[in-house]
């Protein structure tokens, strides 16, 4: 039997053939093309990309086993240098890949005795010390000289890329990383992150941008952006601002759920409180809920708790359970109380608290970082997020999003917010959706966008000589334009009257008038085009607005060249992209010739990324 047969057998013996089927997609998508092909004499860059707490593990391991199956001998699955996660990674490796030599940070000794005679998985924090280590170990071993090496990074874009790029240096992680693959005979380096971002805007050059992508859809019970951050505010959505008294509202549902979950014959129910990076605000917020606990302890029977307590028990519409009556309810939550049954713990660098504390009970967990990618919380149905910043960054917030997942009663969640960081996460939500449509129609050079003010990933791991933003509302015109074939735009614009202000169109005819320009650097063409690339993967019948103009008698390198009445026409269209086509008569500095000239706009207030990898 197979690496990949044993596994998908142990997960369908486990009682669940869906995540087994979901996997097999997922290697049946990558490996024909990228791992049977694999020519054991380059260095290739893929990624896995998967939704936060979408299940990127199963999906990992049934990669490994397909590559042990097609002659992969060495394995290193990095995780974040988090010692939990490092360990809770390892031992699901144990529990789930039969066959394989599984080495721990400490195990170089079995790594050597084992001499790849079994296929051997390597399980490291991407910590430096630990990778010094490695890169000692692999290269005094020899094994690697001859051999290919196939690493999996869960979540490659953090800690794994080069922070020092902007100061032509390499970061310490980033450098060992680039070792190991370097004194490898061959390898296949498989990102995995739910947040690619800071990936899709690596330079090729770097080798740290992925050559190919597969996105692996989650499962049928999955609650993503989707759910909770669609257009329409979600009835799971109550607005902080627009609540008296927030906390004692976000923990009195908490209460209600917990005992709903609870009497069903639930084990846990979390809610999760995520103020701020400060551990000053983790303090005050545990101090503020202990607080609200002991009042309820006192005031639970009175009229104002009582009838708030139906007000959030008229809302719950359980999917998993029966729901319950309301006085059942209401004498489990205060037995709750009464007998301090409810847990009320904080996570932050100075407090550890081991994953068993909260896997079962009612419990409240304070945090802010730690909260972050990779942990889980099992039974969180209610959460409280307050965390601003004055440069909040796309990929960093959503990682925030432990809400994520599949465990939750979508008819008992609730999600306490500020207005605006709502509109911050619809957003995000929004060109996630974006960066899926564009990999899932093969475009091979996703590209970015965010509202203004909104960063797509932290600064320090972009090459800010590469990068190019283009700005909506902002006028982009070339310099110094040509044109590849003056009748073939002649034709494309034939039916277009200059005596008409404007039109609309489809952008599939605005992208194919800008392949027929070319221009000097100023003037970033293949970016234009492929953001209209990428308003087109979100809505293929997607609409522009045209306007032409003939025989323009204006001399080169006169600004926008634009009319006063024109550049008006194209402000007032805030929306949608607005391509101006001017054609000069020749008689002014363009060679003679009745070249025509572009002026495009990007709908207002939106930045698009993309990275400029022709080497200028």
């Amino acid at each position: 039997m197979t690496y990949l047969e044993k596994y998908l057998n142990l997960i369908i013996e486990r009682g669940n053939p869906q995540l087994a089927d979901s996997i097999r997609i997922t290697v049946n998508g990558i490996a024909p093309q990228y791992i049977e092909k694999f020519t054991f004499c380059t260095h290739e860059v893929g990624l896995l990309f998967g939704n936060v707490q979408s299940g990127k593990t199963g999906q990992m391991f049934g990669i490994i086993s397909s590559a042990a199956d097609l002659g992969f001998p060495i394995f290193i699955i990095m995780t974040t240098d988090n010692v939990v996660l490092q360990q809770q990674t390892i031992e699901r490796v144990r529990d789930d890949l039969d066959g394989f030599c599984i080495c721990d940070e400490y195990d170089t000794e079995i790594f050597a005795k084992n001499n790849l005679e079994t296929p051997t998985i390597v399980v490291l924090k991407k910590n430096f010390r630990t990778l010094k280590q490695w890169t000692n170990i692999l290269a005094s071993t020899g094994f690697v000289k001859g051999n290919p090496v196939f690493i999996i990074d869960d979540e490659a874009d953090a800690a794994s890329l080069n922070t020092l790029v902007n100061k032509v240096k390499k970061s310490s992680i980033n450098r060992y990383l680039d070792e190991i693959k370097a004194m490898s005979a061959s390898s296949i380096y498989l990102q995995v992150t739910g947040t690619p971002q800071a990936l899709f805007l690596q330079t090729q050059l770097s080798g740290w941008h992925p050559y190919f992508t597969y996105y692996f859809r989650p499962g049928n019970n999955y609650l993503g952006g989707d759910f909770f951050f669609a257009k329409d505010q979600p009835r799971c959505i109550s607005y902080i601002d627009s609540i008296k008294e927030p906390l004692m509202d976000a923990l009195l549902h908490h209460l209600i759920v917990s005992a709903q979950i609870l009497s069903s014959g639930g084990k846990v129910c979390n809610f999760l409180i995520h103020p701020s990076v400060r551990k000053s605000a983790h303090t005050q917020f545990e101090n503020d809920v202990i607080k609200a606990i002991k009042d309820l302890r006192i005031d639970f029977n009175s009229d104002k708790v009582q009838n708030k307590c139906k007000e959030l028990y008229m809302n719950l519409k359980p999917n998993k359970t029966e729901i319950l009556s309301f006085d059942i309810l209401i004498d489990k939550a205060k037995k709750l109380l009464d007998e301090n049954d409810m847990k009320v713990l904080i996570m932050n660098g100075d407090s550890h608290i081991d994953s068993e504390e909260y896997s079962y009970g009612s419990n409240v967990i304070i945090g802010g970082n730690t909260l972050g990618r990779g942990v889980t919380f099992s039974g969180l149905q209610t959460i409280y997020y307050t965390r601003t910043s004055k440069k909040p960054q796309a990929d960093t917030m959503w990682q925030h999003s432990r809400m994520f997942g599949y465990d939750r009663d979508p008819g008992l969640m609730q999600v306490y917010i500020d207005e605006h960081l709502y509109k911050l996460f619809s957003d995000i939500n929004a060109t996630n959706n974006s960066i899926i449509s564009q990999v899932e129609r093969g475009i091979k050079d996703v590209k970015i966008y965010y509202p203004e003010g909104l960063n797509p990933t932290r600064n320090n791991v972009l090459d800010t000589n590469k990068l190019i933003v283009l700005s909506g509302g902002t006028n982009y015109y070339p310099f110094s334009p040509d044109n590849d074939s003056i009748e073939e735009i002649n034709t494309l614009l034939e039916v277009f009257s200059e005596k008409e202000p404007s039109y609309q169109v489809s952008l599939r005819l605005i992208k194919e008038l800008l392949k027929h320009i070319s221009s000097e650097d100023d003037f970033k063409i293949q970016s234009i085009i492929g953001v209209i690339e990428t308003l087109l993967a979100e809505k293929p019948t997607g609409q522009g607005v045209l306007i032409v103009r003939r025989e323009r008698n204006v001399a080169k390198g006169t600004g926008a060249l634009l009319s006063p009445n024109d550049w008006q026409i194209g402000a007032s269209i805030r929306d949608k992209v607005v391509l101006t086509m001017y054609q000069m008569t020749g008689d002014k500095g363009w060679n003679g010739k009745k070249l025509w000239v572009p002026n495009i706009k990007f709908p207002d207030g939106i930045v698009y990324y993309d990275i400029n990898d022709s080497g200028e």
